[in-house]
């Protein structure tokens, strides 16, 4: 197969180099017929790859069908508006693989999803399609998701269990529960990683699970707030899908690892240099492809194969001398490299670039040597007390040196225990500041934002937000003074005995709804007046007591603060199933994404170069 795709990728060089249109005489006749000029030209072509002539007379006869099969279809979507998608059926379906699907274009993903499942034969609720490097929103139409006339769409096909198996007889309402069940699941997960996402600075990490970012050294990074949430789902996103990857279920992995890539452009350029997250994620992606057999239906392998370079450049420094510098080594991401090259040298290869294909497989050919780990020397570790991936690790950061990888693993446990309790000493204290400023009658993401900006500093975060009304306004601002009753005369008069004009009270008050602490704060800070940003309209001075807008005890409590209820309680517990979910793939060993085994790797390393070595022999027959 791989042999076809690179005589493919040959011949259509070839073809545009001497700038041939096969779909035009002498090659196609008026009738769309093959013309007799096309056997001349396989064999001009067989000659020159030194081939079998008829093997390449019937690959230019694919080439030229589908030149005029697309030409047909450009003509019809100018006439009928009917679009044509080109559709990648999934591994198992071995010959013609590649189909063309006529569509409308207003039509739904819902709708594209069951024509293709009745054209070629599948279970609509057990495939996915990708397009775009995005999975198809069902209930949207197709061109509000970028879907234009002659696209790409991957079919993603998902493994059925025994248990769906034996239920292929069933009616078809309890195959479409089934399927909601598994959409349920997904979105599950998705709510899952946001929960994650959004506790990072705001729990007690002895009680209550996060996901904390940290640089290669095992430290937290500082990220404003506005990208922290996007890099932390991106993050998880990228995590579940590389357990997929680890477990071969690539259909399933996909989709989480493009979900992964679209959180990551939320997040800014200078800070996806400071993490290698991003450039794995663009191999994971590209791997993913690969072992589902559809690196053709991704149009730009190359831009992320090279994205990924670029990234560790950016990351590691120029030949790894920052990498060095932090971790003293950088045996352990030699593994990165080693995938790099080796689909650099795949995609190549594919595209018919066979001394180009060949460079990329013998560095990672190469680097395979410096990386093989002897089985003796792991086993030696593991007697010592240590995993089988900390051996791993530790031999490829020690020059595969026993003695040295023990003590390093050593140190290197040491080392990541100090850091921990550094960080939850630091997580402590910043906890125990937002709660001082939320005592003081701020709420916590005015307190976190003034945190962040003061770098930690109680007294300096408290200047800032009295200097700076707008961070809470939100919060208290004037806009939601309709929806508040008038402040207690008690609460006024305690202002007033604090010095403060009865009006100026009872305006601040209402601004803060009640709350006495912050507004003998803001007017102090402001010498007894409020800001004239705080001030009401004077549209929505008096308060509504309209039904409608009045605020009843229960909206006002938060959901901790009320009565439990079945529901909630339902609720709680489905959010607990979705934190343990992700839980579960999450590594424990902060460089899980660096050890591998390298089996899969060297198997596909010697095949790929036995088909340049048949490419590098047949030229030198000729």
């Amino acid at each position: 197969m791989a042999q076809k795709k690179y005589l493919q990728a040959k011949l259509t060089q070839f073809l545009r180099e001497d700038r041939i249109q096969l779909w035009k005489p002498p090659y196609t006749d008026e009738n769309k017929e093959v013309g007799l000029a096309l056997k001349d030209l396989a064999k001009k072509y067989s000659d020159k790859l030194e081939c079998c002539e008829n093997e390449v007379e019937k690959i230019i006869e694919e080439i030229r069908c589908k030149a005029i099969e697309r030409g047909t279809g450009n003509e019809n979507y100018k006439t009928t508006g009917m679009a044509t998608i080109e559709v990648f059926l999934p591994a198992r379906l071995r010959k013609e693989r590649k189909k063309l699907l006529e569509t409308r274009l207003h039509i739904t993903g819902r709708e594209l999803r069951s024509k293709i499942a009745e054209t070629y034969g599948f279970r609509e609720n057990y495939i996915k399609i990708v397009i775009n490097k995005k999975q198809l929103q069902l209930g949207k139409a197709l061109e509000e998701q970028g879907v234009t006339h002659n696209v790409k769409a991957m079919v993603l096909e998902l493994k059925q269990s025994e248990e769906d198996v034996r239920k292929d007889f069933q009616v078809q309402e309890e195959e479409q529960n089934e399927a909601e069940l598994k959409e349920k699941r997904i979105q599950r997960t998705k709510r899952g990683l946001e929960i994650l996402a959004e506790r990072a600075e705001m729990v007690d990490s002895e009680t209550t699970p996060y996901l904390e970012i940290a640089n290669q050294t095992g430290r937290s990074i500082k990220i404003p707030p506005a990208e922290r949430k996007a890099l932390t789902l991106a993050m998880g996103y990228h995590e579940k899908g590389r357990a997929f990857l680890k477990r071969k279920e690539y259909e399933i992995a996909l989709p989480f690892l493009l979900d992964a890539d679209r959180y990551f452009c939320e997040c800014g350029r200078e800070l996806l240099d400071t993490v290698d997250n991003y450039a794995v994620l663009q191999l994971d992606i590209v791997w993913c492809y690969f072992c589902l057999e559809q690196l053709e239906c991704l149009d730009d392998a190359e831009k992320k194969l090279n994205l990924a370079q670029n990234c560790f450049k950016n990351c590691y420094g120029e030949n790894h001398q920052r990498l060095v510098h932090i971790k003293g080594n950088c045996g352990k991401e030699k593994v990165l490299f080693l995938r790099l090259y080796l689909l650099q040298g795949i995609r190549n290869y594919h595209s018919g670039n066979g001394e180009e294909a060949c460079e990329y497989l013998n560095k990672a050919r190469q680097l395979f040597k410096e990386l093989y780990i002897d089985p003796t020397k792991v086993h030696n570790l593991l007697q010592l007390g240590f995993t089988a991936q900390e051996a791993r690790l530790g031999l490829r950061a020690c020059d595969g040196n026993v003695d040295h990888a023990a003590t390093h693993i050593t140190n290197r446990r040491e080392e990541l225990a100090q850091i921990r309790r550094e960080e939850k000493e630091k997580k402590r204290r910043r906890l125990e500041n937002i709660n001082s400023l939320k005592g003081m009658g701020y709420s916590a993401h005015a307190a976190k934002q003034a945190l962040h900006q003061a770098s930690g500093n109680l007294d300096q975060a408290l200047k800032i937000l009295l200097s700076n009304p707008y961070m809470w306004l939100n919060d208290y601002g004037p806009e939601t003074n309709h929806h508040q009753e008038s402040p207690s005369q008690e609460n006024i008069d305690q202002l007033v005995y604090m010095g403060f004009d009865a009006v100026a009270a009872e305006a601040a008050l209402r601004v803060f709804r009640g709350n006495v602490q912050l507004a003998a704060q803001t007017l102090a800070h402001n010498g007894g007046r409020l800001p004239a940003d705080l001030l009401p309209a004077e549209d929505s001075s008096t308060p509504s007591t309209s039904p409608s807008d009045s605020a009843s005890p229960s909206d006002s409590a938060s959901p901790s603060d009320s009565a439990g209820t079945s529901s909630a309680s339902t609720d709680e517990d489905m959010e607990i199933d979705a934190v343990n979910e992700i839980l579960e793939d999450i590594p424990e060993h902060e460089e899980d994404y660096l050890d591998s085994t390298l089996e899969e790797e060297e198997i596909i390393i010697a095949e790929y170069l036995s088909y340049v070595e048949n490419i590098n022999s047949a030229a030198k027959k000729n």
